[in-house]
């Protein structure tokens, strides 16, 4: 009995483990988009001709939870948009600007 306890509770820490980490969060080059992303979907239909090659574009949004949600875009030189990062305010005090 007094092996079983320890094995049943590292058993269960090995399955709560996951793989990969959740791409929502963070800054990389592997960040999957979102539901409310610009390239969710795919790339948009209309391309930024004007800004320069490596320009950054911010796009802010709520979640389906309503958490706001932070992105950044660059543009690369085929100009599709590449995503680079994302932060998620979740708001858990209150929120002073809505």
């Amino acid at each position: 009995m007094k092996h079983v306890v320890p094995a049943l509770f590292v058993a269960l820490l090995l399955g709560a483990c996951t793989a990969n980490p959740p791409p929502s969060v963070g800054y990389g080059r592997y960040l999957e988009p979102i539901p409310g992303s610009i390239t969710y979907g795919g790339q948009p239909r209309t391309r930024l001709t004007k800004a320069p090659v490596g320009s950054i574009v911010p796009h802010r949004f709520r979640d389906k939870f309503g958490n706001r949600v932070y992105e950044t875009y660059v543009i690369e030189p085929d100009r599709s948009l590449r995503l680079v990062g994302r932060r998620i305010d979740y708001g858990i005090f209150f929120d002073m600007d809505d």
